[in-house]
């Protein structure tokens, strides 16, 4: 299993926080209610804010 760093690990708590919230929305403005695309913008914000993050697999 891939690590992340602290910083990935709280950025991505905090997403599905918002999506369990109904706060959460994709890039299209829709509301995210999958738990996968809740870490996978977590991981997103983490990586844009220098956190050590793996990178993406396409």
């Amino acid at each position: 299993m891939a690590k992340y760093s602290e910083k990935a690990n709280e950025k991505v708590e905090e997403t599905m926080h918002e999506m369990k919230e109904g706060k959460l929305k994709s890039g299209s403005g829709k509301k995210v209610t999958s738990k996968k695309q809740a870490v996978a913008i977590g991981l997103s914000e983490a990586r844009k804010e220098g956190a050590k993050v793996p990178k993406k697999n396409d």
